[in-house]
């Protein structure tokens, strides 16, 4: 994704995308967001007596984490992030913060507590994992959007795999999304039909009745 972003002309950068209002400009300034918000997190002292964890799961409840009013501002900020900014910013800012991360990644606990801005308290991990379905799945809008293959690393489709389909039916899931399970191509096609990027919901009666997660997504 860094290497795409750096490489965006002006023309790409106003393409449109599947996610209106924004066009690929404002949605990768939105993506490279959601990474840099783990940094943010990390910044801030580890909360004591934090209470229930919320799961990586459950960080996509329809409550008001995507509220209109929370997309609004959700929307507002990534195009003022976008505006002035150069084509390839993005991926500048994208370099920057993983260069960071990384860094402070190997060095927290395996059981370290964060707070979303939302004020729920989740292992880093849990959050970690809603870092990958947020680039993972803003990837293909973005690799959509400018006409690419998805790049989406193999790693980072098994982890949103795993969140969408873990602890279903994989049978009854394979009947409905043959390779969701096995293969790249139908593992990209299963991610696309759950979160609403294929133009289809066929199947999602079956697919929801075999235990598949449809997250709430802004």
């Amino acid at each position: 994704m860094e290497r795409v972003l750096l490489g965006l002309s002006e023309e790409e950068a106003a393409l449109p995308t599947r996610c209106v209002p924004w066009d690929v400009a404002a949605l990768a300034a939105h993506t490279v967001g959601a990474l840099h918000r783990v940094l943010v997190m990390l910044d801030a002292d580890a909360p004591e007596g934090a209470g229930p964890l919320v799961s990586a799961a459950g960080y996509y409840a329809p409550d008001v984490r995507f509220s209109p009013e929370v997309n609004a501002d959700r929307v507002a900020s990534a195009v003022r992030a976008a505006r002035g900014a150069g084509p390839g910013e993005p991926g500048r800012v994208l370099g920057v913060s993983w260069g960071k991360l990384a860094a402070r990644l190997a060095v927290e606990p395996v059981d370290r507590v964060v707070v979303t801005r939302h004020g729920d308290p989740m292992l880093l991990t849990d959050f970690l994992v809603t870092r990958v379905v947020e680039l993972g799945v803003h990837g293909l809008d973005l690799a959509d959007a400018l006409g690419r293959d998805p790049w989406c690393a193999e790693e980072a489709l098994a982890v949103v795999v795993r969140l969408l389909f873990g602890g279903s039916d994989g049978g009854a899931v394979e009947r409905v999304l043959p390779g969701a399970l096995s293969d790249r191509a139908g593992g990209l096609a299963a991610v696309r039909a759950v979160t609403g990027r294929s133009g289809s919901d066929a199947g999602r009666d079956a697919l929801e009745a075999a235990g598949v997660r449809f997250l709430a997504l802004g």
